[in-house]
């Protein structure tokens, strides 16, 4: 995952050609943000889903999304079309990432909306518009005719998809985040869950609430793939390798690795020497990136 603030395109460019030609490095990510959320508050930084169909149209084999997107910054219609626009563009490799927004606490995050004109409703409010959306999108990719949608919070007249994306029925559909609402939503929606890492005891607990939901709607947990996101140290590989190790051992088979910029060059071959498993044996040496060792 390259975050795309405080960081230019053609150094992300860079790097995701290079995970490109590492075939033990299987998807490449971006987030969602408007404003940075770290370092330079007023710094730089790129749109989400534009990059990312840049980036679809000059890679070959990843599997690339957004980890994840905010449903708050776009009616789920338009970024229906959007992301069937970059499935196409990439040949079918698009991941659907999504998620309801930040919290209405988070005052780092809530300003993006403030600065952008964009609503920003309670919780709850975007929980129930994210299981909305979910609905919307699956429908806008399969449905053969024109339909209406009544829901709580989306209405749509005449709401028809065409072009549908490549990948059929539909692009899998990861959706992020963590309070009980959310993991509701996933159970029904997702086919992956992402959970931000930090505390595996408190992910594990959580992957537990999921399957309970799951059995209450009567779907079978082991549909759901789980997903964490591990940041990447380049001074200490041996403590993300830790990291990678417990949530492998906690039934999270996708990793999602967070680089920070800049990037050394060789980055995405060092990544996969360093830390996956099929790449490393046991194998790993310590070192930065680009560095001698």
């Amino acid at each position: 995952m390259t975050a795309p603030m405080h960081v230019g395109y053609a150094d992300i460019l860079r790097v995701w050609q290079e995970a490109d030609a590492v075939p033990e490095i299987e998807h490449a990510w971006l987030f969602d943000h408007l404003l940075p959320i770290a370092g330079d508050m007023n710094g730089p930084i790129l749109e989400g889903w534009t990059l990312l169909s840049a980036l679809a149209a000059q890679t070959a084999r990843l599997r690339l999304g957004l980890m994840v997107t905010s449903n708050r910054f776009r009616p789920p219609a338009v970024l229906a079309k959007i992301a069937t626009t970059v499935d196409i563009v990439s040949g079918g490799r698009l991941d659907l990432g999504i998620g309801a927004g930040s919290r209405p606490g988070l005052a780092m995050a809530r300003r993006e909306y403030e600065a952008h004109g964009l609503p920003y409703a309670d919780f709850g409010d975007s929980v129930t518009d994210l299981a909305e959306a979910c609905a919307v999108i699956r429908c806008l990719w399969t449905a053969a005719a024109p339909f209406d949608f009544q829901g709580a919070r989306v209405r749509l007249t005449g709401a028809f998809g065409n072009p549908k994306p490549v990948q059929r029925p539909y692009p899998p559909i990861v959706i992020g985040g963590r309070s009980d609402a959310t993991l509701r939503v996933v159970a029904e929606y997702a086919d992956v869950w992402n959970i931000p890492g930090g505390d595996i005891d408190d992910a594990i607990a959580r992957s537990a609430r999921l399957d309970r939901y799951c059995a209450d709607i009567g779907r079978d947990p082991a549909g759901i793939g789980r997903s964490i996101y591990l940041p990447v140290s380049y001074e200490q590989p041996g403590t993300t390798r830790s990291a990678i190790d417990a949530a492998l051992a906690a039934g999270f088979g996708h990793i999602v690795l967070g680089l920070p910029a800049p990037y050394p060059e060789g980055v995405a071959r060092w990544v996969a020497d360093q830390f996956v498993p099929a790449a490393t044996q046991g194998q790993a040496t310590a070192g930065r990136p680009g560095c001698a060792q």
